[in-house]
């Protein structure tokens, strides 16, 4: 470890560092809500825009501090934080460099700092682990919600295409249907008037229930196990010392 790398890992640096970041984190993301006020005066846009600058000249030097304390360089670079310590100021820069000031899209690329926050709160990291704990078993749910999702449009357009071929139009509109009531939100704007689609909708809508309540149960599980992980680790470090 060189004496760069240690100095920024010292206690004394670490802490009043970390307390500074994730001050300007919040303090961004209020500065964010603040610019969508409507017809912010001259003052409020001058004060936005330079909080800006100091926004970005923070956060860009904390990537680069992090980079320097990283052991490994390429591992913390695609890791999942040294990724969203990049977006965080990317498109600050991509604006800068090609004025890219058209896609709107590049600035909403700024709440994407609201996802440092999870590196200084304990809960935030639990859930985090407990997510990448959970992944294998949560995208075998997804591909199978995608599946149920599909039969489910498939379904409601065998009984409700002819009865309402206006509504129902292809397979498309039907999977609009289909994510909406697997989901159990309901907008109505597409509703069966048919018996049988009716009763296809009421078998649907009790498999949107158990639907949600199994990715529910999965990271509560994941979320145990990580917490008497991390239980474990502190009495064996308490222990240690």
């Amino acid at each position: 470890m060189t004496s760069l790398q240690a100095f920024f890992n010292s206690p004394g640096f670490s802490k009043p560092f970390e307390f500074i970041i994730a001050l300007a984190i919040i303090t961004s993301v209020i500065a964010f809500a603040v610019g969508t006020l409507p017809s912010p005066d001259e003052t409020t846009l001058w004060i936005l825009n330079l909080s800006e600058h100091v926004f970005v000249s923070v956060f860009t030097l904390e990537y680069l501090i992090r980079l320097i304390r990283a052991e490994k360089k390429t591992q913390y670079i695609f890791s999942f934080y040294g990724v969203i310590d990049l977006l965080a100021i990317l498109p600050y820069y991509l604006v800068m460099l090609f004025g890219l000031q058209p896609l709107r899209l590049l600035s909403l690329f700024r709440l994407v700092r609201i996802l440092k926050l999870t590196r200084y709160l304990t809960a935030m990291r639990r859930f985090y682990l407990a997510l990448a704990d959970a992944w294998e078993e949560l995208t075998l749910f997804f591909a199978a919600s995608m599946v149920m999702i599909f039969l489910a449009a498939v379904g409601i357009y065998h009984f409700e295409h002819e009865a309402q071929p206006e509504v129902y139009r292809s397979l498309f509109d039907a999977l609009w249907w289909a994510i909406v009531t697997l989901t159990t939100v309901g907008y109505g704007d597409m509703v069966p008037i048919t018996h049988a689609g009716r009763l296809f909708t009421f078998g649907v809508l009790l498999t949107g229930l158990g639907l949600i309540a199994v990715p529910t149960a999965i990271i509560a599980a994941s979320l145990h196990t990580v917490r008497e992980r991390l239980a474990e680790e502190t009495k064996n470090d308490d222990y240690n010392v």
